[in-house]
């Protein structure tokens, strides 16, 4: 199994700063004139190394083939009356948008759709 995206794993690899900083911040704590920014600065960067991590595996993962194509059709068949190639793109994050008009265009081709203005105030509808 692959490592894991925990900030135990990211504390117990950086053990020596965390005890470091964790020190620092303490130093003076009885005498109310410790500094906590040391353990703070610390913490965000394991947060922020967690979220890199988190990240980086997220954009490995490849979608499967055809599955955007899917996404606008079912937001095409969630949707009533006359529709926006916009209020497709709010139902379809990180579909570009010259991969909606290109599949209105197929759409509009085979009779599923109808366009009914020019531009960007044009209306699509689907063709019952």
């Amino acid at each position: 199994m692959g490592r894991y995206i925990s900030l135990e794993r990211i504390i117990e690899e950086t053990k020596d700063r965390y005890y470091e900083t964790l020190e620092i911040s303490s130093d003076g704590w009885h005498k109310d004139k410790h500094d906590p920014w040391p353990y703070i600065n610390y913490i965000l960067y394991t947060i922020k190394t967690a979220c890199n991590e988190f990240e980086a595996r997220v954009s490995s993962i490849s979608s499967p083939r055809g599955s955007k194509s899917i996404m606008v059709d079912d937001a095409i068949k969630s949707l009533t009356g006359e529709f926006s190639i916009s209020e497709i793109l709010d139902k379809c994050p990180g579909v570009s948008i010259d991969m909606v008009r290109k599949i209105f265009k197929e759409k509009q081709k085979t009779g599923e759709l109808v366009c009914k203005g020019k531009g960007r105030d044009a209306k699509w509808c689907k063709k019952y």
